[in-house]
């Protein structure tokens, strides 16, 4: 084989979510002599990471979405045939059963399914969707990837995961890139005018249903009704950010929550912040609560989120409901050394391991590929 392994990376859209920056995390410190991504995403995606891509060597690949299921198809299988490739790796949660069953068509040897969330019923429609399509990702992977223990289970049923047939690849981080920076705190309440003895509540993530920002708001007015100097950091973007906007606006607190946008200095972001707040309806293990903590930031959790992710003493997990209760504990954290655990969240570790399994899998090429 000539030059590094080519892997087909096959993503939902390139925006700043979690999953991306999980894929990005792994792509910039595996060894690229050796292997190398391939993008497959939504037409019309952001692509905030263009540039550090095209730098890197990735293939970078627009598809139409699975909303146009044959368009959606049949460029995945052309693309997939056309290259040969010995790995296809999904990252798009039930909907991967479209992308591993372009790969199968195409021959591809090796299908990864890889699952980084479960679901809530209050999202109807489409979580109906999830349940139904479930059972069909193990028909068309051959290899069952997920974030952690719970998002495992829930894909792939308990019995595939307690026989060990479920392999946990981490959301793990380059530990020193989110280290608590004191500078940058100080430079960064300046530019976003934040009082530099202000106590500020923050949350990472694209504003979608999951995320349940409107529970958010109501635990930091709770917060601002105890402490007066709390301000809230709101860091991402997405299509309800508009609406959480308005509705602190409506509430009263418009001149106390700044909202950021997406950043590509989102990991000096939490150097800024005294607490962190994550009240998601559901996840998998969220990346943001590991970069949180690696930065010494107490996390209050909501306890549809696993409990896999509380790696720091002064992390803990309450239920949705009293919001009171979750601004008496946001206002009685502190920061604290910001250590995990050494190998499990550490990046180079992690993603030596991953560069092993598709290597192992380099000799395995597409008998149908030209």
């Amino acid at each position: 084989m000539e030059g590094p392994m080519r892997v087909a990376q096959v993503l939902n859209r390139m925006e700043s979510g979690g999953i991306e920056a999980v894929v990005m995390n792994y792509y910039r410190h595996i060894d690229r002599e050796k292997v190398q991504f391939d993008f497959y995403f939504f037409e019309g995606s952001a692509l905030p990471q263009r540039e550090e891509l095209e730098r890197l060597g990735a293939g970078l690949y627009p598809i139409p979405a699975y909303s146009r299921p044959l368009a959606y198809h049949r460029a995945l299988y052309r693309a997939f045939k056309a290259a040969g490739y010995a790995v296809v790796h999904a990252h798009l949660s039930t909907m991967s059963v479209f992308a591993l069953f372009a790969a199968w068509r195409a021959g591809v040897p090796v299908r990864i399914c890889h699952n980084h969330s479960t679901a809530h019923w209050g999202e109807g429609k489409k979580t109906l969707l999830k349940y139904l399509l479930r059972p069909f990702n193990k028909l068309f992977a051959t290899e069952y990837f997920a974030c952690g223990e719970k998002a495992g289970r829930w894909m792939y049923g308990r019995r595939s995961f307690e026989d060990g047939k479920v392999y946990v690849m981490p959301n793990a981080i380059d530990v020193g890139r989110f280290a608590y920076d004191p500078a940058a705190r100080s430079r960064l309440r300046g530019e976003l005018a934040i009082p530099e003895a202000a106590f500020v509540v923050g949350h990472v993530g694209r504003f979608v249903y999951p995320k349940n920002h409107g529970f958010l708001l109501r635990v930091f007015q709770q917060t601002a009704a105890l402490r007066q100097d709390a301000w809230l950091l709101l860091v991402g973007d997405g299509e309800r950010m508009e609406q959480v906007r308005a509705q602190a606006e409506e509430m009263g607190l418009g001149d106390r929550v700044c909202f950021t946008g997406a950043r590509p200095d989102a990991a000096m972001l939490y150097s800024a912040m005294d607490v962190f707040c994550l009240p998601s309806f559901y996840e998998g293990v969220p990346v943001v609560a590991v970069e949180a903590q690696a930065n010494g930031l107490p996390c209050v959790l909501s306890d549809r989120v696993t409990a896999e992710v509380l790696l720091s003493p002064n992390s803990l997990r309450l239920p949705l409901g009293d919001a009171g209760q979750w601004a008496r504990l946001l206002t009685g954290l502190q920061r604290g050394t910001g250590a995990l655990p050494a190998d499990e969240y550490d990046i180079t570790a992690q993603a030596a391991e991953l560069e092993r399994f598709y290597l192992s899998h380099s000799h395995e090429l597409s008998f149908f590929a030209s």
